[in-house]
């Protein structure tokens, strides 16, 4: 059974099956909490053979729409909405307006924003991180790591690295809650005033480690982002190495076409 229809001129029969899946999910026909059909029920609405609805699933929890759960099948999961992240987000108006990035983004998207602190404190500098900010790898840096929600579910993590030479006068960095603004803010405070922002970006499959942190099924997408905070003067005061759930984000960026 199936041998005859599992190809095509649009790609392999599992992949088209692993298609109108996620299409019923992004489409609301499989909503939050609703089990996928098992693999049974899959064969015999397909026609195809159950090695075939295997490949497929994989395809499927591998777009982070689903987690599947032992004895129990495949469930959609209860993910929230696509946000945006822009080019906009590091305005310094929105810093002079006590509000921190990531918390203003939820805001201006109707979504309710939390952050959990997992660390703050030294640490030798990574070599990526030590290259970027220019020092030795083993430098000691002030290390802050963050886990941000939203409507409950874990969506990124971030990990700022910052030199001990700029931050050992300003103790709010030293705060699960540096203040309205955060961290950006308090430097600017202190003099450090931010010429731009340059981002990184890399998408690829989750480890497993990544996949249990963000509630990720094995192998999800996620993007890597890594971004230096550049001074006036010339100096990266902070590299953040972040990593989000790829379909909790939509990059939008303004790119001038002036010279």
């Amino acid at each position: 059974m199936g041998t005859a229809v599992e190809g095509g001129r649009s790609g392999p029969r599992y992949v088209q099956i692993a298609d109108e899946i996620v299409q019923q999910i992004r489409a609301g026909v499989l909503k939050p909490g609703d089990m996928v059909p098992s693999e049974s029920e899959l064969v015999e609405r397909y026609g195809v053979s159950g090695g075939t609805i295997r490949k497929a699933m994989v395809e499927v929890r591998a777009s982070g729409l689903v987690e599947t759960r032992h004895g129990k099948g495949s469930i959609v999961k209860d993910r929230p909405p696509v946000r945006h992240r822009s080019s906009d987000r590091f305005r310094r108006s929105l810093r002079q307006g006590g509000k921190a990035a990531y918390l203003a983004e939820s805001a201006q998207s109707g979504a309710t924003a939390k952050v959990s602190v997992l660390y703050i404190g030294p640490m030798e500098a990574p070599t990526d991180a030590a290259q970027r900010l220019g020092v030795p790898v083993g430098t000691q840096v002030l290390a802050r790591r963050r886990l941000y929600f939203r409507n409950g579910t874990p969506v990124e993590t971030a990990s700022s690295y910052l030199p001990w030479d700029v931050v050992k006068e300003i103790p709010e960095l030293f705060a699960e809650n540096p203040g309205g603004g955060g961290i950006y803010a308090r430097l600017e405070d202190h003099g450090h005033e931010f010429a731009e922002f340059v981002e990184t970006l890399q998408a690829r499959p989750a480890s497993k480690a990544e996949a249990s942190e963000l509630a990720l099924s094995p192998g999800a997408p996620v993007v890597h982002l890594i971004r230096e905070a550049r001074t006036t003067a010339g100096l990266v005061v902070e590299v953040c190495d972040t990593l989000m759930a790829a379909d909790q984000f939509v990059f939008e960026y303004r790119i001038p076409a002036a010279d």
